[in-house]
């Protein structure tokens, strides 16, 4: 009687964990969709930049799709920066122009505050 307990039981615990796999596989797709839809006025696969420290309306005033560098000129004060490309695509703020004396490297899906006074260009790298 132990043996035919102990091997429903197991049996039970085998099929929750495949039913909690499809639960992560489904939340994982649901995830992966989300991050590839267009955010604030931000499409699936760019870096936008927005004018001030708040989403501006869904407005950017900056949006790049490309990997490279870009300069950027008269950026003073607070902005926010919005990674929305997908996979492990990153952007960075540089302090030289072309790409050059990059600081950090910001995740794909997140934003951030920056004061860009003291940056010259943005870099998106895979």
């Amino acid at each position: 009687m132990n043996v035919i307990r102990h091997t429903f039981r197991k049996s039970a615990a085998v099929g929750l964990a495949f039913a909690a796999g499809g639960v992560l596989a489904l939340s994982g797709s649901a995830q992966a969709a989300e991050q590839r839809a267009s955010y604030m006025g931000c499409p699936s696969g760019y870096v936008c930049l927005y004018p001030n420290a708040s989403w501006n309306g869904g407005v950017p005033s900056h949006k790049w799709y490309r990997y490279g560098s870009y300069n950027i000129y008269n950026q003073y004060g607070m902005k926010r920066f919005f990674n929305n490309q997908t996979g492990g695509a990153v952007a960075r703020n540089c302090l030289g122009t072309n790409g050059t004396r990059c600081q950090g490297a910001q995740r794909a899906g997140t934003y951030a505050d920056y004061d860009y006074t003291p940056y010259n260009s943005v870099k998106l790298e895979p």
